[in-house]
């Protein structure tokens, strides 16, 4: 029982007790109120009456408030399964799986992007070496190298995809695992959706940054990758996001692009649901 109903009824027993009390006591003291007063068993009779109606109809009210009271949070409590249903039905149908496809590419990132974000302090569509300092990067960049990788996707079940955010990306090389996670800024980081108009795809490009004498990519060289992970959240056109976990299995080049770029054949893209089909905040505060 919370406290408002710990009130009225603690309300109701001392008036209850009131009027008792003083019922009593006209009962008790008859003869001197009888002195006193005329016709005093009238009025004692009148006294019991009188509590009796008042503690029926009390606790009548009582009954009509609480049980009104249960109405409502049972309606209030329909209403908000109500609306979860629709929401859940509404995200079932309305999700966007995506998988990644083709030929992967990584390259050094164009120095107008670098320009465009980085020395301006902005780190979107960027992604950071667990092992540096995002202050750092920003202080420094000239002590950094700054790689992009591009990925075509397209959509296996679903509705068109309106965004993609990474929450960690993982390469594995020569039993050297390289994390790469979002600035401390943001939970995920935004990645960027170029449309190919000649091979009519999606890709998606997000840049990472590391060290200058960090081996992970070497644009001279073939890097060889032998497995990426990739932690993201997909966003369709109509605000359902999914969570889940893309592993991609490849061919590592076997030569390099003139401008140092690796391309790699995707051979299988493993996407695993971590969570499921959900209306984001923001589309659910127009339902």
């Amino acid at each position: 029982m919370n406290r408002k109903k710990i009130s009225i009824v603690t309300l109701m027993i001392i008036l209850s007790s009131f009027v008792f009390v003083v019922a009593i006591v006209a009962l008790f003291f008859g003869d001197w109120l009888d002195a006193t007063f005329n016709v005093i068993g009238i009025r004692i009779a009148t006294l019991f009456v009188a509590f009796a109606a008042f503690v029926s109809s009390t606790a009548f009210s009582f009954l009509i408030y609480m049980h009104n009271k249960t109405a409502n949070k049972a309606n209030d409590d329909a209403n908000h399964r109500a609306e979860l249903f629709r929401e859940q039905q509404f995200a079932s149908t309305n999700y966007s799986i995506i998988e990644f496809m083709d030929r992967m590419l990584i390259y050094k990132e164009m120095q107008k992007y670098i320009d465009k974000y980085v020395v301006e302090k902005d780190l979107d569509f960027h992604m950071l070496d667990s092992r540096i300092s995002q202050n750092d990067v920003l202080i420094n960049p000239d002590n950094y190298t700054f790689i992009s990788v591009k990925i075509p996707f397209r959509v296996v079940e679903g509705k068109m995809v309106s965004s993609i955010f990474f929450d960690k990306l993982r390469f594995k090389r020569n039993n050297e695992n390289y994390e790469f996670i979002p600035s401390k800024s943001s939970v995920n980081n935004p990645v960027y959706i170029l449309y190919n108009e000649q091979t009519k795809r999606n890709n998606a490009i997000i840049n990472l940054i590391v060290l200058k004498d960090c081996n992970f990519f070497i644009p001279s060289q073939i890097n060889d990758f032998s497995k990426i992970a990739i932690n993201l959240e997909v966003t369709s056109l109509l605000g359902v996001r999914v969570k889940g976990i893309n592993e991609l299995y490849f061919t590592n080049p076997e030569q390099i692009e003139g401008d140092g770029t690796n391309t790699y054949r995707i051979n299988s893209s493993n996407f695993t649901l971590s969570e499921m089909p959900r209306v984001t905040k923001l589309y659910s505060n127009n339902l």
